[in-house]
């Protein structure tokens, strides 16, 4: 499910708000406008200020990313790519560049273009292995923001309930004014430590999740890629690709591609 990231994390926000409401407190009693821009603002400086102004403002697209999901289906990859290979050794590498022009994926399109071009494969194989190490990197780099920011979120809660209890001994001549102000003093931490545990590290988490899962991809496609120019069987390449992918989503092989157990019949 490519939603599960938003789903997970309003259901630990829903069952927060519930048990309060269980225990009878109303959740109007948790809106705290000071200690929601103390932790808004000073984790997003404290995290800024960890970082490259580049990489922090790609936070937000990279959030949203996590609640898509990840649209990589590798199944119909290793489909495309036995029908190239088959391809290939009908009709040579040079029948592929009519393919290599309709191909979506620019790491794909790439990759067997150099093999199109006549590029050695140790010269493929270290183009390709650059562009999946830069990726890693990048992906690295945003994931930790959000790491960043949940280990940032809890303390500076803290230190917002640490200046509520100081207005709080500011007016200890009005007990009246005691518990209100109290209470008021936690949510800072309350603040803090929910979005760290409930959102950031959550997200942060899934986005290393993808980022692992589409360097395992463009793994298996340079392995692809390789093989179609070594002129490898496509059934060997259709078994060496579902290596890549989980026991369950093998043989699916779609848009067009055989199956490992259809290319058995066919051989």
């Amino acid at each position: 499910m490519k939603a599960i990231t938003a789903i997970g994390i309003a259901c630990a926000f829903g069952a927060l708000f519930v048990s309060a409401i269980l225990e009878g407190t109303n959740p109007v009693a948790f809106l705290n406008i000071p200690a929601l821009i103390l932790i808004t603002g000073g984790t997003a400086g404290a995290t800024m200020a960890s970082t490259n102004f580049r990489a922090f403002m790609t936070a937000p697209k990279a959030a949203i990313m996590s609640f898509k999901g990840s649209s990589i289906d590798s199944a119909s990859s290793i489909g495309l790519m036995v029908e190239l290979s088959e391809k290939a050794r009908r009709n040579g590498l040079l029948a592929l560049e009519e393919d290599v022009a309709k191909i979506d994926d620019a790491y794909t399109r790439k990759g067997l273009q150099l093999v199109v071009d006549g590029t050695d494969s140790d010269l493929v194989a270290a183009i390709l292995e650059a562009e999946v190490d830069g990726l890693a990197a990048r992906h690295q780099l945003v994931a930790g923001l959000f790491a960043t920011a949940g280990g940032f979120a809890p303390t500076v809660g803290i230190i917002g309930t640490v200046m509520g209890l100081i207005h709080v001994l500011e007016n200890l001549a009005a007990p009246s004014t005691l518990g209100p102000a109290i209470s008021g003093a936690f949510i800072a931490t309350l603040y803090g430590v929910s979005s760290a545990n409930l959102m950031f590290l959550p997200i942060g988490n899934k986005l290393k999740e993808m980022s692992a899962f589409e360097v395992n991809h463009r793994m298996m496609i340079l392995d692809a890629i390789l093989s179609i120019q070594a002129g490898d069987n496509p059934r060997v390449l259709s078994e060496k690709l579902e290596a890549f992918v989980a026991p369950s989503d093998r043989g699916k092989n779609a848009e067009g591609g055989a199956s490992s157990a259809e290319l058995r019949e066919a051989a």
